[in-house]
This record gives C-alpha cells, sequence and structure tokens, in this order.
C-alpha cells in the first residue's frame, strides 16, 4: 500500500449522531456506528429503512443534516483518496448493459489513481491480473463485461476494487439478481477477502447469509436496532421490532 501510515486510523469509518432526510421526514435518524479494520459488517432492514442512504452517506455522496461522518478519519464528503475504498453498487448490472469494454479493461479502472499521468505500466497490469485471480474470474478477462452473468459482473467490480488497492469494501445489495449457486460462492469470496484483511461494510436482503457469514449484525429502520454479534442478534427482539412482524413465526409457519 502507498499510503502513509502516519494518517491512518484503525477506524474506517465513524459515524456520529447522523440523520438525514430527502423531505422533512428523515430516512436514517440518530445512527452512530464505528467500522474498524478488519471487521466484517452486514447491516439489514426491512425495504426503505435507509439502508442504501447510509452508505451513500458514508460515502459522502449526501450532505447530512446533523451528525458526522468520517472515512478513515476525514470528512466523507472532502475524502479525496478515493481508491481506498471500493464500492460496488447494487445496480450495476444495469449500469454495464451497455459498456462495450473488456472485463480486463474494467479492473484496469482500478490502477488509474495509482498510474500517474495516464500511463499505464506494466505493474498496473500485473495488479490488474492478480486481482481477477482473486476473484475467479481470470478466464474472462477478454469477455465484453456485457456478455457476463450478474454474479460475474459483481465479481469483476470487487476484482477492480482490489487492483485499486482499497482496504474498505462497501456493498450494497451485490446479490440481487444473482442465481443461488452464484450467491453461495459471493459469499466465500468474501470470506476469503476479509480473512486476508479487507474491511467490508455490507448492505444485504438476505438475513440468513448476513448472519452466517458476517462478525457484526446492525438492523436498521431508519434508527438502528441492533449492532453486535450475530449469535447476540438471534436472542434478541430487534428483527421483530424493526420490520413490524414476528418474522420467525412467519418464517416457522411459512415451513410448515
Amino acid at each position: 500500500m502507498r499510503h502513509d501510515t502516519d494518517n491512518r486510523t484503525t477506524a474506517h469509518v465513524t459515524v456520529d449522531d447522523l440523520s438525514f432526510g430527502y423531505t422533512a421526514s428523515p430516512v436514517v435518524r440518530d445512527v452512530s456506528l464505528t467500522v474498524e479494520e478488519g471487521e466484517y459488517v452486514g447491516i439489514i432492514g426491512p425495504n426503505g429503512s435507509g439502508k442504501s442512504t447510509l452508505l451513500q452517506l458514508v460515502l459522502g455522496l449526501h450532505e447530512p443534516d446533523r451528525g458526522d461522518v468520517r472515512l478513515f478519519g476525514h470528512p466523507s464528503r472532502a475524502f479525496v483518496e478515493r481508491e481506498r475504498v471500493g464500492y460496488v453498487a447494487q445496480d450495476v448490472t444495469e449500469n454495464t448493459k451497455e459498456m462495450p469494454i473488456t472485463v480486463a479493461e474494467v479492473v484496469l479502472m482500478g490502477r488509474f489513481p495509482h498510474a500517474g499521468f495516464g500511463r499505464i505500466k506494466t505493474t498496473d497490469r500485473e495488479r490488474t491480473r492478480e486481482a481477477l485471480r482473486t476473484v475467479g474470474i481470470e478466464h474472462l478477462a477478454d469477455r465484453r463485461i456485457t456478455k457476463l452473468s450478474g454474479g460475474q459482473r459483481q465479481r469483476a467490480y470487487i476484482a477492480r476494487a482490489l487492483a485499486s488497492e482499497a482496504e474498505l469494501l462497501v456493498l450494497d445489495e451485490p446479490t440481487v439478481g444473482v442465481d443461488a449457486e452464484s450467491v453461495a460462492a459471493f459469499f466465500d469470496l468474501l470470506d476469503d477477502l476479509n480473512d486476508d484483511g479487507m474491511t467490508i461494510l455490507l448492505v444485504e436482503h438476505d438475513i440468513g447469509a448476513v448472519l452466517e457469514h458476517t462478525d457484526r449484525v446492525i438492523c436498521l429502520n431508519r434508527e438502528v436496532y441492533f449492532d453486535g454479534p450475530p449469535d447476540e442478534f438471534v436472542e434478541t427482539d430487534a428483527l421483530e421490532r424493526a420490520y413490524g412482524t414476528d418474522l420467525r413465526r412467519r418464517s416457522e409457519a411459512s415451513a410448515l
């Protein structure tokens, strides 16, 4: 990594008393949380609960109505070392439908902040190949990004983050539209990346996957209903309170 360790903080994300709304009604309210280096954090909550908005605030895409958001100790709106954050959006599949470029070219984009004056070097191409190998799609390097499945496209964008030498991976509903077999492999990949030291902040609709794979669960519906280990979460009523229904009973009934 090229970043000066003197400028680092182990807190990759810091959110303090955050509130934001597109209208007079808040979408997120009084949210405080910290994501430390090496953590694997999953955010769950019902549709419209503010999960994606919270990620956008973390990334500095909105100005909070109240509170403070920081990336690596710096205000997120003014954070300039964007290569340190890899973002995979929920609509990445839609955004790539008309892109007439190859998988390798997409991943190589992650090297642009490091290239300097637009000059792509051998090192940049080596990093690109290494990233493709890490996510298991090196054999697809020359294929058009538009020809990949949804799961393969998500891997390509994670590879781009790896090529940029990102330290924080932020994912917003990355398994939407991905088949079940690919979803399982995708979460195995995230596990491996986290084991290798990648900090992950994930919004995911699959509660079971979050409970199985992450180290920490945040249950959100405008405000935080729970923030802690998955095994403690399942012993609380936070899920029912956040979703406004007894999901456990409904799930048990549907299994009968």
